[in-house]
């Protein structure tokens, strides 16, 4: 009496189905982790690197580096 209650289980077309289901699932979860690290990630380095390059003046940083004698080709100016 109990077996006719019960519904009949799902033998063909089980795999097809499930599928359907987690492809979409992964496809959504990626691609929240693809736009969580842009912008939680890179954007803001490259928004530290363009304010960090827009007063960096590279001959005055080579010139303390020079007088600090961190090259050995290159002596102190007199």
């Amino acid at each position: 009496m109990s077996a006719a209650l019960l519904p009949k289980p799902q033998m063909r077309g089980l795999l097809a189905s499930r599928l359907r289901k987690h492809i979409v699932v992964a496809f959504v979860f990626a691609l929240g982790c693809a736009s969580a690290y842009k912008f939680g990630v890179a954007e803001p380095r490259k928004r530290a690197y363009a304010d960090f390059y827009k007063n960096y003046d590279a001959v005055k940083e080579f010139e303390a580096m020079r007088e600090a004698g961190v090259f050995e080709s290159v002596g102190p100016t007199k």
